[in-house]
């Protein structure tokens, strides 16, 4: 299928539905239909008001019956209330013969994808075939302001609308049902997007687009950008008229000829709106491709179409790498043909990489979620139950724990991720090392480190990636809105020869990666030795017959044997924000924090961030209300970090208070103050979850911990230099290595803005 042949609506016989298997009849006139005024397009996060008016069909509707309208669980909408006439997304029902209705709103009224669910049932008489029922959303007829739109842009919108004639408890689907467009805002940020490792005379790309305010790119931008690179670049035009109608635009086939570290300024009228890059140009074995390779669309649980989604995977967040990862026990057989097809179609060696695969998503109990991809397209599905799927034809193909996927897997050529979502995987109950070569420790869900370092201790050997693991069709850029998603999706980068699936797929296998957050981080980590060492083609605990090689240096993600108690851990860092801090890490234990600055160079920043869970599982999101009082000081200025959810609030509500309302998910969240100092004040800060009294001589460069139980929950209070100019880290550190067992040796970087990364370990072991 060309690239100009992009799908938008999802079609039936791609999704797995499970409706009620029995009926009242098959004739679609028997159940009426519905339409939706006002219809068209209408911009996210709008306030609108809709009216549904559903006809009834020839059965009628008895006493009790009545209809059902569902949307899909992670609309991020306004929630529909019945109680107050002047707030947000009242909603109200009549019919034409004055019958009552009674509406009821529930978050699982449905069932998987259509979760949400609007019940207007008929009490006290009943209605015969032509009479209506109308459902006013948003009803602004006593003062509501309306409906809120969803903050992300979705061209088929569905009001589900379902019927209960009969009066017995089956909501069946009517056979058309009104759907409207949520097209994106005005412009508000403008993204300019580089890789990050490239050999001098390498083509690359740089990609452009406008951003609306909830992050969807907007076809609403109409303007003249100019380019200013602080190297010369080859192809790269000086002006870019940007027209409206397009949501992005990428600038192919530019070169560099000579070794340097590259940024592009973008320009609007004289003022610059964005910055591409850091990318470094420098000879080498290896370079960096972007990837997101965990996320879904709207044939499962997600929206938009399988198509859409590799398009903005490939156009639109300008990935190199993706794969499509849909809910095992809601692929059809048709929609896992078509996906297969889709990964074929769009793979192209050198430009853009996918591969076909899928995530089981067995229960926790059994395992928990794991993501599948294949090398080749073609391969069986193993799915861990037909739970949405009528089909029974190919059940026996199941495997209905993680042990049972490993060993149908055991003679396929694909790799497998363990991963937290709605599930989370169970590490403990299952692992095969020669398949599950990496934990994703963040995507849209969250931030769980937990994933990886459970495994240090079971002598596990894997690498870290990160992913949007996102249903809202835009990977490699997936923005949480404002439902329970507390985070911005991640990205994973691949260090490897060439951008080819087979040359991605090895980098795969040897851990050769690292994760952030979203960024797009330039990040080596090395370790280098005085005295040789072996360093093993594969894990040598799964694989005895693996060969090896004797080196003093390897890079993240690689096995090797030392005899020695000592090395030197190599660390070079590009970024595109100021580094706050680096750690590094053997397993669990941090071992060193490193730091741009001194004390010295401190100033009257202070950064306070509230981070953790409450648990592993479904519930694992924490909300936190809390004001920090700085006593004897006056706020400057104040810098949000990691506010998302954009309605949530975070502001100087006086001249020395600022108050929250936020949540995390395993990540963090918070905000930087410039004050007037005053050394012999304090600071108070109070939350849901507990309070910390802090004297301002106290605050420094060290981390002051207010531990709130939970998951890691906890605040942190420290200081930070006025300005902090360094982005770019050359350093090297000394380690001992441990004669017991494996040294996981990693990583964590966390920039100035919020973004943190995650070098995969390199597994170092004495003999």
């Amino acid at each position: 299928m060309p690239f100009s042949e992009i799908k938008n609506i999802v079609e039936a016989d791609l999704v797995g539905d499970a409706w009620p298997s029995v009926s009242p009849g098959i004739d679609p006139v028997l159940y009426g239909h519905a339409e939706l005024e006002p219809k068209g397009n209408f911009e996210v996060r709008s306030l609108q008001t809709f009216r549904l008016t559903y006809t009834v069909g020839r059965y009628g509707i008895d006493d009790t019956g009545g209809i059902r309208v569902v949307f899909r669980f992670f609309g991020d909408w306004g929630i529909l209330q019945m109680a107050n006439p002047q707030a947000y997304n009242y909603v109200t029902a009549s019919t034409n013969t004055g019958a009552h209705i009674h509406l009821t709103f529930s978050p699982s009224a449905h069932q998987r994808p259509w979760f949400k669910g609007l019940t207007a049932r008929l009490h006290g008489g009943y209605l015969k075939e032509g009479d209506t029922i109308t459902i006013v959303f948003g009803d602004t007829s006593h003062g509501s302001p309306g409906m809120k739109m969803q903050t992300f842009v979705e061209s088929n919108f569905e009001f589900k609308v379902l019927a209960d004639v009969c009066a017995v408890g089956h909501f069946t689907p009517l056979s058309e049902s009104p759907v409207i467009a949520i097209t994106p805002g005005e412009p508000r940020l403008w993204k300019a997007v580089l890789p990050t490792l490239r050999r001098p005379t390498q083509k690359f790309h740089l990609g452009i687009k406008a951003e609306d305010r909830w992050g969807n790119p907007t076809d609403k931008a109409n303007t003249q950008l100019t380019f200013e690179p602080s190297h010369p670049v080859r192809n790269l035009p000086r002006k870019l008229d940007y027209q409206s109608g397009q949501k992005s635009v990428c600038i192919e086939e530019l070169e560099v000829e000579n070794p340097c570290l590259l940024t592009i300024r973008v320009f609007e009228n004289n003022r610059c709106v964005a910055i591409g890059g850091p990318l470094l140009i420098r000879n080498g074995d290896k370079v960096s491709y972007w990837g997101d390779l965990h996320g879904q669309s709207g044939e499962t649980i997600g929206i938009t179409t399988a198509s859409q989604y590799f398009d903005f995977a490939r156009n639109k967040s300008f990935l190199d790498v993706t794969s499509h990862q849909a809910n095992d026990f809601q692929i059809n057989n048709a929609f896992w043909k078509y996906i297969n097809e889709l990964t074929s179609e769009y793979q192209e060696d050198g430009r853009f990489v996918t591969f076909p695969g899928y995530e089981w998503s067995g229960n926790t109990a059994v395992g928990g979620d794991r993501n599948v991809f294949f090398r080749h397209e073609g391969r069986q599905i193993h799915r861990s139950s037909h739970a949405l799927l009528p089909e029974r034809d190919d059940i026996d193909s199941d495997a209905t724990d993680a042990n049972a996927l490993f060993d149908k897997l055991e003679n396929e050529n694909c790799v497998v991720y363990a991963h937290v979502g709605g599930r989370y995987a169970d590490i403990t109950f299952s692992h095969d090392g020669s398949k599950e070569t990496a934990m994703e420790i963040h995507s849209a869900w969250g931030t769980f480190e937990w994933l990886l370092t459970d495994g240090f201790k079971l002598g596990h050997r894997c690498g870290v990636v990160c992913n949007s693991d996102g249903h809202k069709g835009r990977p490699g850029a997936s923005y949480p809105g404002a439902a329970t998603f507390g985070a911005y999706g991640g990205l994973t980068c691949f260090l490897t020869e060439s951008l080819t699936r087979d040359s991605i797929f090895e980098c795969l296998k040897k851990r050769h990666h690292y994760g952030t957050t979203g960024c797009r981080l330039h990040m080596e980590v090395f370790a280098n030795f005085k005295q040789p060492v072996i360093l093993f083609a594969q894990d040598p605990k799964i694989h005895p017959e693996t060969t090896s090689s004797i080196v003093n240096r390897v890079m993240m993600g690689d096995i090797v044997e030392v005899t020695s108690s000592k090395a030197t851990l190599e660390v070079s860092l590009h970024s595109h924000a100021p580094i706050e801090r680096i750690e590094i890490r053997n397993g669990t234990e941090t071992v060193q924090t490193y730091r741009p600055f001194s004390e010295a160079d401190l100033g009257p920043r202070i950064r306070i961030v509230w981070s953790g869970a409450e648990y592993r599982g479904r519930g694992r999101q924490t909300n936190w209300t809390g004001r920090a009082k700085f006593h004897g000081s006056k706020i400057k200025s104040i810098k949000k970090i990691n506010s998302w959810n954009l309605e949530r609030r975070l502001e100087v509500s006086s001249n020395d208070t600022v108050e929250w309302d936020a949540m995390t998910t395993g990540n963090f969240g918070g905000f930087d103050v410039v004050l007037s100092e005053n050394e012999s004040g304090h600071v108070d800060i109070t939350t849901n979850h507990g309070e910390l009294r802090l004297p301002m001589k106290e605050i420094g460069l060290l981390d002051k911990i207010l531990d709130a139980g939970g998951l890691g929950r906890q605040v942190r209070v420290f200081r930070l230099p006025e300005n902090n100019n360094h982005k770019n880290i050359n350093e090297n550190f000394s380690l001992s290595i441990s004669e017991k067992g494996d040294n996981p040796i990693w990583i964590c970087v966390t920039t100035e803005d919020g973004f943190q990364a995650w070098s995969s370990p390199i597994f170092v072991f004495q003999k």
